[in-house]
């Protein structure tokens, strides 16, 4: 049993879905519901990360400085000076503590990615290998059934069924045979059986050889005659039930790249990417991540990260509905940064800069934006 990204997908993720659209039926609200009950959902982890990141950025100058210390005054003791860069940990802080979080809360935000990147919301590819043999070689062929991975399908609003690609009589093939794709339940029942109960909905799946165009044949039904010895790769396409709808200024939740091949521009797409970059400038200057310390090549590369970030959607093209919730979730994650970056900082840190400045040692701790500043007074000379 799948106890991984598909099991959070199905189990998780989708009934989410199936919730929201019962109160309000539109599939683009339910991503937003769905990308924002995740997203609360995992805010204290989030959260955790953040003030550790944060922590990390106040401290490091002064961290940096202890360890320059500790190395100059123990170079000739290596124990010792390992001893007292672990006591120097130990007083700031493991900088790599704040990944925890992070890596905690992945597995639920990548099966979310993905649960968008699937039927309702856009097309569900399967991928059928076959292998042809000459027709002398017909001993070698032993027939079995094949079958790819279930993917979960709306066969209607708020049904879904898991679908399975097969091929009855296995994937080997000799030249000249013939077969036929089938699309089934896991418990057997055929695909266009379901279609017949839901006689209001067009799903109807498309082919495409990906490899190998030249060894098969193929019709729009999907049956399959062998031409020529050899591996042929065929991609099989059930629409997505929502694909087409819009929501907003969406014009179709499944639509993929901002450039139709024609040269036709989306600018919905366009203005979502557009977005997704300014949010991710946002939020890295309220998490301190554009702050170099007046490294001029750093500074270019911060500048330039929420561009490169953004442009590679053009390159490398999402959902319109997956896109939707990149930029909800980045305006999510914005905004907890801003809150959480007005807290004050932890007493002992507090203590630890204060204590640095009543020492009169210059240490450039360069204040984050929104940063809450200190309530004491530095010491006068």
């Amino acid at each position: 049993m799948d106890f991984g990204i598909g099991f959070l997908s199905n189990n998780v993720m989708l009934p989410i879905i199936d919730l929201f659209y019962g109160f309000v039926p539109s599939y683009g609200l339910a991503i937003v519901a769905l990308t924002l009950v995740i997203r609360f959902a995992l805010y204290p982890l989030s959260a955790g990360s953040i003030r550790s990141m944060r922590r990390m950025r106040v401290v490091q100058p002064l961290m940096q400085k202890r360890m320059a210390e500790i190395k100059e005054r123990y170079k000739d003791d290596q124990q010792k000076q390992q001893e007292e860069m672990l006591k120097v940990q130990n007083e700031f802080g493991n900088p790599l503590a704040g990944c925890l979080p992070l890596l905690l809360q992945m597995p639920v935000l990548l099966a979310l990615f993905a649960t968008l990147r699937g039927s309702p919301f856009s097309g569900v590819n399967y991928s059928v290998n076959l292998q042809i043999f000459p027709e002398e070689q017909i001993e070698r062929i032993q027939p079995q059934a094949f079958a790819t991975s279930p993917q979960n399908i709306y066969i209607a609003d708020g049904n879904h069924s898991p679908i399975s690609a097969i091929l009855p009589g296995g994937n080997q093939l000799t030249v000249g045979e013939k077969t036929k794709i089938q699309y089934q339940t896991v418990e057997g029942k055929s695909f266009d059986s379901l279609l017949v109960e839901h006689p209001e909905v067009k799903l109807t799946p498309a082919w495409k050889i990906m490899k190998g165009e030249e060894r098969v044949k193929i019709d729009a039904e999907g049956n399959i005659e062998a031409l020529e010895p050899g591996e042929v790769t065929i991609q099989g396409t059930i629409p997505g039930l929502a694909a087409d709808k819009g929501f907003l200024f969406i014009d179709a939740l499944g639509r993929v790249g901002a450039i139709d091949p024609d040269n036709t521009v989306h600018w919905d797409i366009v203005g979502m990417i557009v977005f997704f970059g300014i949010s991710l400038y946002v939020s890295q200057m309220l998490s301190g991540q554009n702050s170099s310390g007046g490294n001029p090549q750093q500074d270019t590369v911060n500048k330039i990260t929420p561009v490169l970030f953004s442009g590679m959607f053009l390159f490398f093209p999402l959902p319109a509905g997956v896109l939707m919730y990149m930029v909800i979730g980045n305006v999510f994650q914005t905004v907890q940064t801003y809150i959480l970056s007005r807290e004050p900082l932890p007493e002992e840190i507090q203590k630890i800069v204060d204590l640095q400045e009543k020492e009169a040692q210059t240490i450039d701790v360069k204040a984050l934006p929104f940063e809450p500043k200190s309530s004491k007074k530095k010491a006068t000379g």
